[in-house]
């Protein structure tokens, strides 16, 4: 009952649904019953009579923890319907362990924040047995604006959710940094914000996604040995400024490795042919 799941209870109860809920911290869990959901102390209690069992946790050790101790009260034929971030290996065990105890397990991870989760937007990920997949979809598509179905190998869906999140991770570095660029040159944020809403680099991304997944860096739109130097001005603008950049200089020194390859006149974007 963190701030996805306790929305994520909300929109069931604005549903009609009805809804048991339980968190290791007792009080999130009471706070919900103002909502109308029934609130227990015993996670155990909390699942039983429940056909679905929601989980939304923090990772692969909380999830195989809270499952363990709420085992005893699954009631025959309840399905888990896992939303937490994990690792793609920690869902496939659960699938194969929870099967072998006669309980269906299915992993949904989500591309949304607790707003998405209160209004029902954003993205629902899943694979595996497509049977469990096609009982379960109308109940998931209500819970989010967009399910996405990637098919039937077994772990694809949390690869799919952390590959997502790495690039959101990078993406938020690249903001910190180009911000900290423009601070050592003394331009407000708003101007940089202003910059992006007219000149939007995110749109280039699947076009150099495709372009970087074709392996072919002889054709340069930017050559790595200019984009090199360019990176080279930013740090000295960055050190000159005082500003400290968090992911540019890392970038930097791959930029180099290449370099001494003999890369420097392909693509810059050879940096990431290993990643292909």
């Amino acid at each position: 009952m963190g701030l996805l799941g306790s929305n994520f209870v909300k929109a069931m109860l604005q549903k009609g649904g009805q809804v048991q809920v339980w968190n290791r911290t007792a009080s999130k869990a009471k706070a919900l019953e103002a909502d109308g959901a029934k609130a227990f102390d015993n996670v155990a209690n909390a699942v039983k009579g429940a056909s679905e069992i929601h989980v939304t946790l923090k990772d692969d050790a909380s999830v195989n923890e809270v499952l363990a101790l709420a085992e005893n009260g699954f009631d025959e034929g309840a399905i888990i319907i896992d939303h937490t971030t994990t690792s793609a290996k920690g869902a496939i065990g659960r699938t194969a362990l929870w099967h072998s105890k006669g309980f269906t397990y299915l992993h949904a991870p989500v591309f949304m924040g607790p707003a998405n989760a209160l209004a029902g937007t954003g993205i629902m990920l899943a694979s595996g047995n497509q049977l469990v997949i096609e009982i379960l979809t109308d109940t998931l598509a209500k819970m989010t604006g967009k399910f996405l179905n990637l098919g039937a190998e077994e772990g694809k869906a949390a690869g799919v959710k952390l590959t997502g999140n790495c690039f959101l991770i990078n993406l938020t570095a690249g903001i910190a940094d180009a911000l900290g660029v423009a601070k050592a040159h003394g331009i407000p944020a708003a101007d940089i914000i202003a910059l992006f809403s007219t000149w939007n680099p995110g749109a280039m991304a699947p076009a150099r996604m495709q372009k970087i997944s074709e392996g072919d860096f002889s054709n340069p739109s930017w050559e790595l040995n200019m984009a090199r130097k360019d990176a080279q001005l930013m740090m000295n603008a960055a050190a000159d400024g005082g500003t400290s950049l968090v992911a540019l200089p890392a970038i930097a020194a791959a930029m180099d490795a290449w370099i001494q390859k003999g890369h420097g006149n392909d693509d810059w974007s050879i940096i990431a042919k290993n990643s292909i």
